[in-house]
């Protein structure tokens, strides 16, 4: 099965068929049902039609060697079930073959209708195809049947283990993935690895195989792939043939039970579920031209990530990064990951500019606050989500930018409620006020809960979405990319900022720089601050300059110019009070301790004044002798004062 030659006569003389012209595609009969050819992005393919299509149009996928071991296919066929393969054999799995993949998907149940979750069929090296495409898109598998599936390329065709591998196909494989020896060795994306994704969606595995075999031992494939699967709560079994002959080095035998493998099939895609589809979420805006046409023509592009722990946290973010550069695997792509934990649009605003326009000219950016905008007032909200729009345009008006409101326990329980939160309110009136493409992934996984097709407990487990909640999440956003390809682009055009929704949004807001303040006795800067008290702390809020007080009385000043400041400070568990002004406005109090501050030095901006006449004005800031009843001190410690110099 390993050599494609083996099979060469049977699969001619198996798929022989009259060959009937249609309109757009060639008709023929496979096994006395209707086969329809069709051509994906320049590679064969072709889906056979049911007798009697059972509901929903369930289907099953064949990877490699469609014309091996039909009869489950035809017990399927008969059942109802659609069979449907694309030709890229060869490639081994590789990146580009995978995007055939996605297109024939698309085809399949876009045009055609065809269930949105398929079961997989892999024979051989199908596993390579198999499991790469299942593993991007675990959302959209049913379950998957292998018969001795490949599951390392070390294994075959490397040979650096057991099997003694195939030189030619080793030899191609590299070229195909681009690898040197070391890289094909080091590879770490075989379908034993980075199987989390696959066993969050729980998508039944089953594998036949032959215990001696030594083409695709099971010792180094299928059995490493058991023991992580099982591990990461993937169900899974394994059924070894033991009867009949064995050919070609035990990689070859006749299927024992095909109607047992037909029902587990079957039983996993049949009822066809309803799913509801990433479009009910998604607004494309003005789509994203501008950047496709660095990604596509100019091959050079720089896409920035800007949000707060679930951005900064691994998941979604990586899994954009990887199918962008597999997707455009000649253009030079620059990342920028401006992820912080705990900050929402307020902090985005004012450090947009350090934290992304400096590091290089954004083509795509991604925005992400909806988190930690939960209890931040709306005319501060849209002030500041309209601030970094209105910044990232001005310093490049040809980026492209999408919101994502991600979700938390408190959105879903006012979509309960018959209420919207008014942050994702705030969050789609920008978007739209700016034709920007936009994600409701609160909204989405509110809906698809009431759907049974996932659970909060389950699923997401946490504010800090679990393996499904990061594959959900991606899988929105590449629906959005994949929504927004053009087969064409235009030359890149300048997006033009209408009219401001709120004259005093952040729009020029920047870091001042803490040697601005005039401290009084009791203030200090420390050069490399961190805590001895033993709490944790969030990366970018340690080890850098602080300007602290912790005496009662401290008092300092702020020149500036602008029409609105504030401070971002670490509130940890000796959090104290402060009173403020601006000019010769009466002080405030502002407690700093927080619902965390006992457990974290929490990272907090808090605006101190806004909507001020633009022009200079003095910051006053004092350590108050009140403090929280929860915290043990007084403590003020300044990471960054922040200006919005309109």
């Amino acid at each position: 099965m390993i050599k494609f030659k083996h099979l060469l006569i049977l699969t001619l003389a198996i798929s022989a068929g009259l060959q009937v012209k249609g309109q757009d595609n060639k008709v023929a009969l496979w096994k006395g049902f209707e086969k329809v050819q069709v051509n994906i992005d320049g590679h064969d393919a072709y889906y056979v039609k049911p007798t009697h299509p059972l509901p929903g149009n369930p289907w099953v996928w064949r990877a490699s060697f469609p014309d091996w071991h039909t009869e489950i296919d035809s017990i399927l066929l008969t059942k109802g079930f659609y069979v449907a393969f694309v030709n890229v054999d060869n490639q081994y799995g590789s990146p580009a073959s995978l995007q055939v993949w996605d297109k024939f998907y698309t085809y399949l149940t876009g045009k055609l209708a065809f269930a949105p979750k398929v079961a997989l069929e892999a024979v051989s090296r199908g596993g390579l195809y198999a499991y790469g495409w299942a593993k991007r898109n675990p959302d959209k598998v049913s379950c998957i049947y292998a018969e001795t599936p490949v599951c390392d390329i070390k294994s075959w065709p490397g040979g650096k283990g057991k099997g003694p591998g195939d030189a030619a196909a080793w030899k191609e494989l590299k070229q195909i993935y681009h690898f040197t020896e070391d890289q094909a060795i080091a590879y770490n994306d075989n379908p034993i690895d980075n199987l989390e994704g696959l066993a969050s969606f729980r998508v039944p595995v089953l594998h036949t195989i032959g215990l001696n075999d030594k083409l695709a031992p099971p010792d180094e494939n299928t059995y490493p792939f058991e023991k992580k699967y099982l591990a990461l709560g993937g169900p899974m079994s394994i059924n070894p043939i033991t009867q009949g002959p064995m050919e070609l080095q035990g990689h070859h035998f006749k299927i024992d039970r095909p109607d047992y493998y037909a029902d587990f099939i079957i039983n996993n895609s049949y009822p066809v579920k309803k799913v509801l589809p990433y479009s009910n979420y998604i607004k494309t805006g003005s789509k994203l031209n501008n950047f496709y046409y660095a990604a596509a023509v100019k091959k050079k592009a720089t896409v920035s990530f800007l949000g707060g722990s679930i951005t900064f946290n691994p998941g979604w973010r990586d899994k954009v990064c990887k199918y962008l550069k597999e997707t455009y695997p000649e253009t030079d792509f620059h990342f920028i990951a401006a992820g912080i934990p705990s900050l929402g649009s307020l902090p985005h605003a004012f450090r947009v500019q350090r934290d992304v326009l400096d590091s290089g000219k954004t083509d795509l950016l991604f925005v992400e606050a909806a988190v930690n905008d939960r209890g931040t007032d709306s005319t501060t909200q849209v002030r500041s989500l309209e601030g970094i729009v209105r910044h990232a345009r001005n310093a490049n008006p040809y980026t492209d930018i999408v919101f994502m409101a991600f979700v938390d326990p408190q959105k879903i329980e006012n979509y309960s409620k018959g209420k919207v939160s008014p942050e994702l309110v705030n969050h789609e009136m920008v978007a739209a006020h700016y034709n920007l493409p936009y994600i409701n992934l609160a909204l989405e996984v509110n809906d698809k809960i009431k759907n049974k097709e996932l659970s909060w407990a389950d699923d997401f487990k946490d504010i800090h979405p679990a393996h499904y909640g990061q594959e959900l999440y991606f899988a929105n956003i590449k629906s959005l990319l994949q929504t927004c390809v053009e087969t064409t682009y235009k030359a890149p055009f300048k997006l033009t900022l209408p009219k401001p929704i709120d004259k005093a949004r952040f729009e020029n807001g920047s870091y001042y720089d803490l040697t601005n303040a005039k401290p009084g006795e009791g203030w200090q800067i420390t050069p490399n601050w961190k805590p001895s008290d033993g709490l944790q702390v969030r990366d970018g809020f340690v080890n850098v300059p602080v300007l602290n007080a912790t005496e009662p009385g401290s008092e300092l000043s702020l020149p500036f110019k602008g029409n609105a400041v504030g401070i971002a400070v670490v509130a940890g568990g000796d959090a104290g009070t402060i009173s403020y002004a601006v000019d010769k406005d009466e002080f405030k109090d502002l407690d700093l301790f927080t619902e965390f501050s006992s457990w974290l030095h929490l990272p907090i901006y808090h605006l101190l004044g806004d909507n001020l006449a633009n022009g200079s004005h003095v910051l006053r800031i004092r350590i108050s002798e009140q403090k929280n009843s929860a915290s043990k001190g007084h403590a003020c410690r300044i990471v960054h004062f922040f200006v919005n110099n309109k």
